[in-house]
């Protein structure tokens, strides 16, 4: 009975030595494995086995691109202008070996270097010239920053300048700029707006009385082609009269009858002078011609 117990203690410490010396590397990590107190070997994703007693896992790396976002630093222009500046950093380690062993504390060292390297850009660069440059500066910032951190297994992949705070007099002395601009370009639109609605305006008024003047013209037209037309119909009247009496071969008396209602319309007009014809020897003789012209009807 006590060999049976003994060998079941075994058994359990074997199964615990073995499942301690098992290692199972997730995905996007590695594993920096000491022997010994020394560097041994890299493991990467899946199942590996340590050496009881022997290997150490000294360190997990993360092999995903990773994001820091640095506080602000203080840095001083050309122009001896003191402001505050915030990075992001946007790194992955390359070397799980190199970022284990090639410095202490990678991420206080990146910010240190992050630090030194903004204010070394911006010492170079005058207020004005900070504030409108922020591509310029991540593109330094970025390659400066990747050529150091090499040699700690680190790839700077790009950095960004998040915030640049200058001080309070010149935030106000900018606001204060911005707002006399934007109240430039709010009077400049608004007298463009004044402008177009003048032209609009007097563009109507041009059509208004376009249109009125060809209303007038077109109504003159008609009233002249009304009497034109009037005056056409009373001359072919005529002419049908004239025609239809000619047709009708009247006598001397109907001519006399004629010429009578002719003087009598001369007569009633407003003329000072009247022309009688000369064929017209007398009125007896006219009178008699019309006595008997209306006993013919």
């Amino acid at each position: 009975m006590p060999i049976i117990i003994t060998l079941i203690v075994l058994l359990l410490i074997a199964v615990a030595v073995f499942v301690s010396c098992v290692c199972i590397v997730p995905q996007s990590y590695a594993y920096v494995v000491q022997r010994l107190g020394v560097f041994y070997d890299v493991w990467r994703e899946g199942f590996h086995l340590k050496t009881p007693f022997l290997d150490k896992v000294a360190k997990r790396v993360s092999m995903k691109e990773q994001v820091v976002d640095f506080k602000p630093q203080p840095v001083i222009t050309r122009d001896n202008v003191t402001m505050q500046i915030d990075t992001v950093v946007f790194f992955q380690v390359t070397d799980p070996k190199l970022f284990t062993y090639g410095v202490e504390r990678p991420m206080a060292a990146i910010e240190n270097l992050t630090a030194t390297t903004l204010r070394n850009i911006i010492g170079e660069m005058e207020l004005d010239h900070t504030l409108t440059s922020r591509d310029v500066i991540n593109t330094k910032i970025t390659a400066i920053l990747d050529e150091a951190t090499d040699k700690w297994g680190i790839k700077v992949n790009r950095v960004e300048v998040k915030n640049i705070i200058p001080p309070a007099e010149i935030q106000d002395a900018m606001e204060k700029q911005m707002k006399a601009e934007r109240q430039r370009r709010e009077s400049i639109l608004r007298a463009e707006g004044e402008k177009r609605s003048s032209i609009l305006v007097a563009e109507g008024e041009k059509e208004s009385a376009i249109l009125r003047a060809d209303a007038v013209r077109e109504q003159r037209i008609r009233e002249a082609q009304g009497e034109a037309q009037a005056i056409m119909e009373v001359q072919k009247a005529l002419a049908d009269s004239l025609k239809l009496l000619n047709e009708a071969a009247p006598s001397d008396k109907v001519l006399a009858l004629k010429s009578l209602e002719a003087l009598t319309k001369v007569a009633d007009g407003k003329a000072t002078k009247l022309i009688i014809p000369s064929d017209i020897q007398n009125l007896a003789g006219m009178v008699a011609s019309i006595k008997e012209v209306a006993s013919d009807k």
